[in-house]
């Protein structure tokens, strides 16, 4: 358990950050912040000593205790060498390293360090990485949203660094509240390609695996339904199968269930990435499902897992690399004032022809 003094530092400092508390405002009183945590004085002036020490809070004697932005001053280390945060969901796995691979690459060309955090898709834990960047003081902001198809708490965190003008875009995804630049795949197209791709070699019982807390999996789903409603192939629910973050550690147990109920009427499977697409294939082999002759699968993104996979997976390209850099070169240009940069850009998808799909004659 958290020492009282530390939740109410926390607090404080998480209200300063967000904004709820503005440079040069006035914070609630020593006996307020004791009656508010059932605290005593010499609990409550802790806190304050050590965030007045962080440049948090300045006092002024016989006035109050006012919120300082110092800690932007104590935090900005090497002025000669700006730094850029990121925030990804994940940092090791999946498309992750190739983008941020990306990102190094372009920032090193200019002599810009970078400071790196990841959420594992939690909201809590971009809050922390939000306020470290902001602690930090960043001179620019590189994220991929957390559970963009949801609602997010984080929002006033945002706003701060757009009222202190620090350059701010988003890849993969955004939060559709916010108006913030971004950088993403075509995901509806991305998913449309694939079912149509699977309507073109015969196949009209097609399902779909798709995650539907991250808004890549409600446009995914959406290009599924519009390339099935062009075929005037009915969408049918049973042929759904969702998941979310929490519910991933589950999903092979899923997958197979899924296809345990459906292997006598769905043919073929968008899935929501590839490795989506992989985890099929491997329930597949548990359940003696031949791929493709009795079940055909499509992955998305082209990740380094598929192209070392023992079976190549039919999929679609996903720019990684590229958007990397060219997130890190959009906030280079924002820093050396340039104006009218693109506050949108779509990468357009490309087949990728495996072994994982067959047609259906006949």
């Amino acid at each position: 358990m958290k020492p009282k003094y530390q939740i109410i530092l926390e607090d404080i400092k998480s209200d300063i950050l967000s904004g709820a508390y503005g440079v040069g405002e006035q914070i609630p009183t020593e006996l307020a912040l004791q009656i508010k945590y059932s605290v005593s004085r010499q609990t409550v002036r802790k806190a304050i000593l050590d965030l007045s020490k962080e440049g948090f809070l300045r006092s002024e004697k016989g006035s109050g205790i006012y919120v300082s932005n110092q800690y932007r001053a104590k935090a900005g280390g090497n002025a000669n060498k700006r730094t850029i945060g990121v925030i990804t969901t994940y940092i090791s796995d999946y498309i992750f390293p190739s983008i941020i691979r990306g990102i190094e690459s372009r920032l090193n060309e200019d002599n810009y360090s970078l400071l790196l955090a990841s959420t594992n898709n939690d909201v809590a834990q971009e809050k922390k990485a939000l306020e470290m960047m902001l602690s930090f003081g960043v001179d620019g902001l590189i994220i991929e949203p957390t559970k963009s198809n949801l609602y997010n708490p984080n929002i006033a965190y945002y706003l701060s660094f757009k009222e202190q003008d620090v350059p701010l875009i988003m890849i993969n995804a955004y939060y559709e509240e916010l108006e913030v630049p971004y950088l993403c795949l075509d995901d509806v197209k991305s998913s449309y390609l694939a079912t149509k791709e699977l309507i073109s070699k015969g196949h009209t019982q097609i399902g779909i695996i798709a995650k539907m807390d991250d808004l890549q999996g409600k446009y995914r789903m959406k290009g599924f339904i519009k390339a099935l409603g062009e075929a005037k192939l009915r969408f049918q629910p049973e042929h759904v199968l969702s998941f979310d973050t929490e519910s991933k550690m589950n999903l092979s147990a899923n997958i197979k269930q899924f296809l345990s109920e459906n292997k006598d009427q769905l043919t073929a499977i968008v899935c929501y990435n590839d490795e989506v697409g992989l985890e099929v294939v491997n329930v597949c082999r548990q359940l003696e499902l031949s791929v493709p002759e009795d079940l055909s699968i499509i992955g998305q993104d082209n990740s380094y897992i598929a192209k070392n996979a023992n079976i190549k997976l039919t999929t679609l390209t996903h720019p990684q690399e590229q958007m990397g850099r060219d997130a890190a070169e959009w906030v280079i240009k924002k820093l050396q004032g340039k104006k009218d940069l693109p506050n949108s850009t779509y990468y357009q998808p490309v087949l990728i022809e495996g072994e994982t799909v067959k047609a259906i004659i006949g």
